[in-house]
């Protein structure tokens, strides 16, 4: 559950909202004008009412005047103090807390060396935090559960003396998100022969997913956009390489691109900028070029 970030006014006992939720910045900010316009009708009905009573006698005695003009400066001062807006961070100190001690704990469970050159670290922290600690990239971006893990260090296996697993996991490096997990036969009808999971390394310029720009990596997992149009839709007959309706060819299938379209531009950014630190991985599998990358 996302962290909550309560506004109060200047003074004790008078909340201006209920708890908001930071959905989103934009969503935000609407609300806390909403509600801060709310609030100052308030302020200003109160004020009228204190001010209403005392009117009445300054005006019969000359003794007020004086009392009359501190009183029209202290009014002054006071709406100065009571129409100032609110300010409600988009972001909370909490967030901005949270999200380092996620790229401590990314950092410390890449599996693989990472090339901070000319990168952010917290973003790669951040970004292996998501890779690696929540969506399990390489569970799929990988050849399968029969190489995902380096014998004794595969958690899948039990312990001595029935079972190679020593209790620390080890991820298989050469094969660490260079994609290569068949899902086929896949389609209606079993078409799509082969459903390799894409390879998701860097190149040799350090662009993730074979040299894909953080715009094409964002579109892809925004729409699911496959730039490769690996299985378009059949024209004709099945020929083990087509899709045929209802799915639809033109966007990555089994990948969840529909789940992970909502995260926020910041957390994509992180798993490209994390992506584009691990090593180049080169898959070659017979029949599925898309695997192929250039490293050198």
């Amino acid at each position: 559950m996302s962290p909550t970030i309560q506004a109060t006014s200047r003074f004790q006992g008078f909340p201006i909202s209920p708890t908001i939720g930071p959905k989103s910045q934009l969503a935000v900010e609407t609300k806390n004008w909403t509600q801060a316009l709310g609030l100052q009708e308030v302020r200003v009905n109160m004020l009228l009412k204190l001010l209403a009573v005392p009117a009445l006698s300054m005006k019969a005695k000359p003794v007020f005047k004086l009392l009359s003009a501190s009183a029209a400066l202290f009014t002054i001062a006071l709406l100065m103090v009571l129409f100032r807006t609110p300010r409600v961070s988009a972001r909370s100190d909490f967030d901005r807390d949270q999200d380092e001690v996620k790229a401590r704990i990314g950092l410390s469970i890449a599996p693989v060396p990472l090339n901070f050159d000319h990168r952010d670290r917290r973003l790669v922290g951040l970004g292996s935090y998501i890779v690696n600690a929540h969506a399990d990239c390489n569970g799929c971006h990988s050849q399968g559960p029969a190489t995902e893990y380096i014998g004794p260090g595969n958690p899948y296996l039990l312990s001595p003396p029935n079972g190679p697993y020593t209790g620390m996991q080890e991820v298989n490096p050469a094969t660490y998100l260079g994609g290569g997990r068949d899902f086929g036969p896949f389609g209606s009808k079993g078409e799509l022969l082969h459903l390799y999971s894409r390879n998701l390394t860097p190149d040799k310029i350090g662009r993730p997913a074979g040299g894909r720009t953080f715009e094409e990596f964002l579109t892809i997992l925004r729409t699911g956009k496959d730039y490769d149009q690996v299985h378009p839709n059949c024209s004709g007959a099945p020929d083990g390489n087509c899709l045929l309706p209802p799915f639809n060819g033109d966007v990555l299938q089994v990948m969840p691109w529909p789940v992970h379209q909502h995260m926020t531009d910041e957390d994509i950014r992180a798993i490209y900028e994390y992506l584009s630190a691990i090593p180049c991985i080169d898959t070659d599998i017979p029949g599925a070029p898309v695997l192929r990358n250039d490293c050198k």
